[in-house]
């Protein structure tokens, strides 16, 4: 079983959301780093860029596949993971360590839209 973690939001499109305060950090979660196996690229926004929730914002890419990233929030990108220019693989050792945007929320109530750990546990459970 994938790792999920207490207190974050998750999309059915496998990305999760961790709030904090005013900010939203966006990434993808362990289950789909498992489904792309080793990741070799990630196509981030840049700065100042804003995300809709349900929109794509970039792409992920591994040896097996391509992904689009859906937006589970909608916000303005504050910063983006640079780290993940140099060393994609980071989301494969530790999917929720290395999130991919920082976004300022543009209306934090959309987070009711997406699941808690156990709903997204038992999503999961569905599509194994």
């Amino acid at each position: 079983m994938a790792k999920v973690l207490e207190g974050l939001y998750y999309s059915e499109s496998h990305e999760f959301v961790k709030v904090e305060g005013d900010f939203g950090f966006i990434g993808v979660t362990d289950y789909a780093q498992n489904a792309l196996g080793e990741v070799v690229y990630v196509d981030m926004p840049e700065v100042d860029d804003d995300v809709e929730a349900g929109e794509e914002f970039g792409a992920i890419e591994s040896v097996k596949a391509a992904s689009d990233l859906i937006a589970p929030v909608s916000g303005k990108v504050v910063e983006v993971n640079e780290a993940l220019d140099d060393e994609p693989g980071l989301i494969n050792q530790d999917a929720f360590a290395n999130w991919i945007i920082k976004v300022e929320l543009a209306d934090s109530s959309e987070i009711n839209n997406l699941m808690d750990a156990e709903a997204y546990k038992a999503f999961c459970a569905k599509e194994e």
